[in-house]
């Protein structure tokens, strides 16, 4: 199952709100299960590099089920994933890509936001996705 059109503009509508409450023009794209773009807003004054970031954030949280910054977590220097964002055409391994999971517990899309601070790009996507459904998967061996 996908997220559906009407699904994505519900997301990207309610990042929209929360960006321009915290005063950051952003980037928002929401890919399908398999990863494809399904819809993407760039608002007014965000960064034109924004655009690749947020698209590569959504990509990475579905590719791997998991928020991309906890992805990040295990690709530092040493650790078991280290330079895992060089894979699948490039990922983006820090906060602000969130899977979207539906009532049933399964994937559907992910969204990803860039714009600000990576703690403001968490919470913007984090509002998107809570119109629609949940960001969490059942535990993945990976995940701490």
């Amino acid at each position: 199952m996908h997220v559906t059109y009407e699904q994505a503009e519900q997301i990207i509508d309610a990042a929209v709100n929360k960006a321009n409450e915290t005063g950051t023009p952003s980037c928002i794209a929401v890919v399908d299960s398999g990863a494809n773009l399904k819809a993407f807003r760039r608002m007014d004054d965000a960064w034109v590099g924004s655009i690749d970031v947020a698209i590569k954030k959504a990509k990475t949280a579905c590719l791997f089920a998991m928020p991309s910054g906890d992805l990040g977590k295990l690709s530092q220097p040493n650790g078991q994933l280290y330079s895992i964002e060089h894979s699948n055409d490039g990922l983006i391994t820090f906060p602000g890509g969130l899977p979207i999971v539906d009532e049933h517990g399964v994937l559907i899309g992910a969204v990803g936001v860039s714009g600000g601070t990576v703690n403001n790009d968490h919470q913007v996507a984090q509002t998107g996705v809570k119109v629609v459904g949940l960001t969490d998967l059942p535990k993945h061996p990976w995940r701490t």
